[in-house]
Parts: structure tokens; C-alpha cells; sequence
């Protein structure tokens, strides 16, 4: 095995670190996981905004349109999970499953928002990946 030389890079560690994340694609990121609230005022706002995110953002901001197609995924977990809730409570198991859907629903929104303000790339724990 050959020596190194102090201050030299191995085989291994030769790509480059990523790139952070500038403030406004940060903001963007930011934007698109807080817009899931708005399912709470508006009925379709919490899918709406985040596919427009990265339908608008997809090109010049990676870290945002990344963040915005997660958001979006969350999204349309978070709506299927509350119509099957829907329909259990026709047998009442329906009632606790969707209060902890809106609990883990706003938990996790926040956790995404704070992580992508960091700057940092969040993935929902339970998300399906259907927009890849």
C-alpha cells in the first residue's frame, strides 16, 4: 500500500463537498414544505404550492425543486392516509388514526421547514415517492 503524503487527498475522498444551498433557494425549499398548512384553510393549497414550486424551480434551483417534489409526495401521502381514515371511521378506528395523521402531519412540516432552512435536505420518514 503506497504512503501518502500529509495534506493529500485518498482515492476516496476526492469529490468535492456539496454545495450549500444559497438563502433564496433555501426560502424556496422553506416555502414549499410550510405550504402543506395551508390544507388547513384551503382544501387543495397544501398540493398546489409545492407542485408549483417545482414545476417553476426544477431548472435553476436543485436543492429547492428537490425539496418542493418531497413536499409534494408528503402531500399526496398525507391525503391518501386521510381518506383511508375517512373511511375506517365507519368502524371507528378511523377517529384515532386521523388525529395522529394531523399530529405527525404538522410535527413532520415543521421538522422539513426548520431542516430546509438549515439548508439541510429533509425526507418525510413515511412518504410515497410517486412524483420522482
Amino acid at each position: 500500500m503506497p504512503q501518502r503524503r500529509p495534506g493529500t487527498l485518498t482515492a476516496m475522498n476526492t469529490e468535492n463537498p456539496p454545495a450549500t444551498p444559497s438563502k433564496a433557494e433555501r426560502d424556496w425549499a422553506l416555502f414549499a414544505h410550510l405550504s402543506a398548512l395551508l390544507v388547513y384553510m384551503t382544501a387543495i393549497g397544501g398540493i398546489l404550492v409545492p407542485f408549483v414550486i417545482w414545476l417553476i424551480k426544477r431548472e435553476d434551483m436543485p436543492f429547492a425543486a428537490q425539496q418542493a417534489k418531497e413536499a409534494l409526495n408528503f402531500q399526496i401521502t398525507v391525503y391518501l392516509s386521510a381518506i383511508a381514515g375517512g373511511l375506517l371511521c365507519f368502524v371507528l378506528i378511523g377517529f384515532p388514526l386521523l388525529v395522529v395523521l394531523l399530529i405527525a402531519h404538522v410535527v413532520l412540516t415543521i421538522i422539513a421547514t426548520m431542516k430546509a432552512s438549515e439548508g439541510i435536505a429533509y425526507r418525510y420518514p413515511y412518504n410515497l415517492r410517486l412524483i420522482d
